[in-house]
């Protein structure tokens, strides 16, 4: 694993004052775009989470969504996309929340996640909590059971894992 975290480290691109001035935006697409990395990233994550019984895995918009619809065959799980507010085309249900740099709202349809279900929720990077959190939110509203949430980066020193009240796992720490 040590090896997996050293080249994705070496991977990302830090791109200051982005999307706003004062951010340090960590940039996976290097990763993605890099045809033996990308695979053992999500072998990390299927490694971990297999046998767990998954039922759905909620991918965060956005690149919770390739990393999430990536691991559908591995898990042998359905993808659900939270999505920004007014991107899904059926009924849903929303909710909104505070982030790093603003707020925002998520949505998910109403039938994405059946009650009792077992959800992995997955996104590239953990920051302050919030979207994660509003995720874990969505999730529990329709009645599934989130299992863990995990993700590519997580910024340690933002503390954000405190808020959530499930496992947390992350590939790497900043």
């Amino acid at each position: 694993m040590a090896d997996l975290v050293t080249d994705v480290a070496a991977s990302i691109r830090d791109i200051p004052d982005f999307p706003k001035p004062g951010i340090l935006f960590k940039d996976i697409t290097p990763v993605l775009a890099d045809s033996k990395l990308f695979p053992r990233v999500l072998n990390w994550f299927a490694e971990k989470y297999r046998g767990q019984g998954i039922d759905r895995i909620v991918g965060i918009e956005s690149r919770g969504f390739i990393l999430g619809a990536a691991l559908v065959e591995a898990l042998d799980a359905g993808f659900v996309p939270a999505r920004k507010a007014g991107k899904l085309p059926f009924e849903t249900v929303s909710v909104s929340y505070d982030l790093e740099y603003g707020s925002a709202t998520l949505q998910m349809h109403v039938d994405a996640i059946q009650k009792g279900q077992r959800v992995l929720i997955v996104d590239d990077l953990l920051a302050t909590g919030g979207t994660a959190a509003a995720t874990v939110d969505l999730v529990r509203r329709l009645g599934g059971e989130v299992v863990a949430t995990t993700f590519m980066v997580e910024l340690g020193f933002l503390n954000g894992r405190k808020r959530l009240d499930v496992p947390v796992s992350s590939l790497m720490v900043y």
